[in-house]
């Protein structure tokens, strides 16, 4: 030990007498590091310094590697000071672990220097995982320092080891994120990049940094930086000479490419389940949402019903960080990118809290494009676009919805958030079982595996409802309703409703109904549900009714567009579709498969009396008398049926709801606090507040005094990233 703790001193003392030892771990990265911060803006976002941090540190760690012990290595042996060594009794291990024991001491006040840097003069927060980012660190320092010390053992000569270090440093500089962010290459790019050694380093760094992920969450980079540092020990041991004169075979130089070789075996599995893809694209929403954002000089609708008239909203880290009652004198102090939004209005994010993805709205003029795989992700996309930030799926395949909202959760696509109830809790024969009839004999036993729940029994209710628990979904609809003339159906009996109801409270989740006349509204109250929706436009809901969800606080969803667009379907009217927004995103093909539907449907009903001109007024009716009555309202639009399509829905719901005679701050407070409050999700989203997500719509004009100036979009803003919106679509 003595013999080691003596070594380790003395090459401390000779490393820091070389000057390119100097230039490569300190001043070389601290040249990049301010010029990378000024690059990325990072004095306005957190996220931007995690990424010059990740940068200044791997490139460090490349210097320490390959030039500090790798080149160093070279000029000792080339200078004979290693002969000098050889006369003494020692072996090359106490030589090769002083050598990489004396890189992690000097490297170790340029780590704590970027750190200083980064919280002091950029204002990043302290590392919340400072002890796995520390001993990553330290690892990818062990494992580089072994492959420059392979290096060294196999040239023999200085000028070969120069283009060993280049052939493997300049690859590693420019294609593994170190100086341009992998998240920003092309496919093919991202691809090579899964080979390059220092492209774990990066990631690494970026997960604990960026993603607060522990040292145990980088198992494969770990792993391989093990592997590579033991395997770079053994062959420099092996191949260990002390003098310049001593020789090595050219073949020996392939010992460069298996020490590096569990980065290769890691770059296969990578390119094969585009892990790194993938993460590369969650990396990149993560640092568009940190970035400092203040909102200056709008209106404000906090949503809860308060109004700020010329206030201010600062976004940090995603977050809500401040909202001004008046717009703030300095803004440069804030460090934040100004949207100056004087005479516009900022509200919260728009929420539908009835929507059905799994359905377009139209039809397609190619049938193939109902099978498309990403159908769901662009109508995400498409409500996002909208300014609707979050939406609720009340009956979609299980396997599917949720699939889709991990995606969206984890930043991977983008799109409204997305809350889900998975299947309809129905019986034999009831709404929600005629889809399958429209479907092959042999896809029906998987949609209704899918798509409903069917319960016989109290028991077997129960237990689906603790299965779809498990699953997690974030709610339970059930239908309870026998349909009307010509379309009758089987109704679900109030003792099973009462089953699936207490199971749901039991597990915490909110349970929805839908209904279609006064006696499914009476017995979903009775089985103490939270939520109701549609009501019924085919008859006025007596005022006890109203009475009694207000004060048993069940919210009330009428979905007054779906009514609109059946009567429009019924008279083949096209007029829906010719809103701007909806033109705005619905693709060419559905809306020119949906028009020449409307035509035919048209042409076939125009002597025809219309047998639904009066749903849509009833379910206003029914509106006006819960507002009057004080009943918690939410909105809802049931899109996915015909001529309801995805995504600007809640802006038009609104519309009708004013038009009922509902005011209009009354109606905003359903689209958002309310919305949330039923999610049980107003403690982030759903309002202005400090603390929560910045889920923020930027509109042109009041929609206190013209509720249609929610269409006159200026920005969206997600979790604190300003939505490219022209770019959303195309994702």
């Amino acid at each position: 030990m003595k013999s080691y703790l003596a070594l380790i001193k003395i090459d401390i003392k000779l490393a820091l007498r070389q000057p390119t030892v100097i230039f490569f771990n300190y001043l070389f990265p601290l040249v990049f590091f301010f010029t990378f911060g000024a690059l990325f803006r990072a004095s306005q976002s957190s996220g931007s310094m995690m990424q010059v941090l990740t940068m200044s540190l791997t490139l460090g760690i490349l210097g320490s590697g390959l030039f500090g012990a790798g080149i160093r290595a070279l000029q000792e042996r080339e200078m004979n000071i290693l002969r000098r060594y050889k006369v003494t009794p020692i072996t090359p291990a106490p030589m090769l672990v002083g050598s990489i024991v004396t890189g992690c001491i000097i490297f170790l006040p340029y780590v704590v220097l970027m750190l200083a840097l980064s919280h002091y003069w950029y204002g990043m927060p302290w590392p919340g995982r400072m002890g796995s980012l520390l001993a990553f660190v330290a690892l990818g320092l062990v494992a580089f320092r072994a492959i420059g010390l392979v290096i060294a053992s196999v040239a023999n000569t200085m000028q070969e080891g120069n283009i060993l270090v280049q052939l493997l440093y300049f690859p590693m500089l420019f294609l593994s994120g170190a100086t341009f962010p992998a998240e920003y290459f092309g496919p093919r790019m991202q691809l090579i990049s899964n080979f390059i050694p220092a492209t774990y380093v990066v990631k690494g760094f970026k997960g604990i940094l960026v993603q607060d992920q522990n040292f145990i969450r980088n198992l494969a980079e770990v792993g391989a930086l093990l592997l590579t540092t033991a395997v770079g020990f053994l062959v420099s041991m092996k191949l260990f000479r002390w003098e310049k004169e001593e020789k090595i075979r050219g073949s020996a130089k392939l010992w460069v490419a298996g020490v590096i070789l569990p980065f290769l075996v890691l770059g296969v599995r990578q390119s094969i389940n585009k892990d790194n893809e993938r993460n590369n694209k969650i990396l990149a929403r993560t640092m568009a949402r940190s970035q400092n954002v203040l909102i200056d000089g709008a209106r404000i609708i906090v949503g809860d019903g308060k109004v700020i008239e010329t206030g201010a909203v600062l976004i940090r880290n995603g977050k809500i960080a401040e909202v001004y009652q008046e717009p703030p004198s300095d803004t440069g102090s804030l460090h934040a990118e100004v949207i100056e939004a004087a005479g516009k209005t900022v509200l919260p994010g728009l929420i539908d809290m009835h929507v059905h993805l799994g359905v377009p709205g139209g039809v397609f003029q190619d049938p193939q494009n109902y099978q498309r795989t990403t159908n769901l992700q662009r109508e995400l996309a498409a409500y996002l676009f909208s300014g609707v930030t979050a939406v609720k799926s009340v009956g979609d395949e299980l396997d599917l919805i949720l699939r889709t909202r991990s995606l969206g959760n984890s930043g991977e696509i983008l799109g409204a958030e997305l809350f889900a109830c998975g299947p309809l809790f129905t019986t034999e024969d009831g709404h929600g079982t005629e889809y399958a009839k429209y479907l092959p004999e042999t896809m029906r036993e998987r949609f209704d595996a899918q798509f409903l729940r069917k319960p016989k029994t109290s028991a077997e209710a129960r237990q689906q409802v603790d299965e779809l628990k498990a699953r997690g979904v974030d709610g339970i609809k059930a239908i309870l309703e026998a349909g009307s003339a010509g379309m009758l159906f089987n109704r679900m009996d109030p003792v099973i409703l009462n089953a699936i109801a207490v199971e749901a409270r039991a597990n915490n989740l909110p349970i929805t109904v839908h209904t279609g006349e006064s006696r499914d509204v009476a017995d979903a109250l009775t089985a103490g549900v939270n939520g109701i929706e549609h009501g019924s436009a085919r008859e006025t809901i007596p005022e006890v009714l109203f009475q009694r969800m207000a004060k048993d606080g069940v919210f009330y969803d009428p979905t007054l567009s779906v009514y609109e667009a059946f009567g429009d379907l019924e008279r083949g009217k096209d007029d829906l579709l010719k809103r701007s927004l909806v033109q705005q995103v619905i693709s060419r093909d559905l809306m020119q498969g949906t028009e020449k539907m409307l035509a035919a449907q048209a042409a076939a009903n125009k002597d025809k009396t219309p047998q639904r001109a009066s749903s849509l007024a009833t379910a206003q009716g029914n509106l006006l008398q819960a507002y009057k009555n004080r009943v918690l309202l939410v909105t809802g639009s049931d899109a996915g049926n015909l001529l309801v399509v995805h995504g600007p829905t809640v802006q038009h719901e609104l519309e009708l709801w004013v038009k009922a005679g509902v005011p209009p701050e009354v109606a905003l407070q359903a689209a958002t606090y309310n919305a949330a409050r039923f999610l049980g999700a107003d403690q982030r989203i759903g309002s202005v507040r400090k603390g929560n997500d910045a889920d923020l719509l930027i509109v042109e004009g009041n929609p206190l005094q013209d509720i249609s100036a929610l269409e006159r979009i200026s920005k969206v803003v997600f979790k604190g990233e300003v939505v490219n919106r022209p770019e959303l679509l195309g994702q």
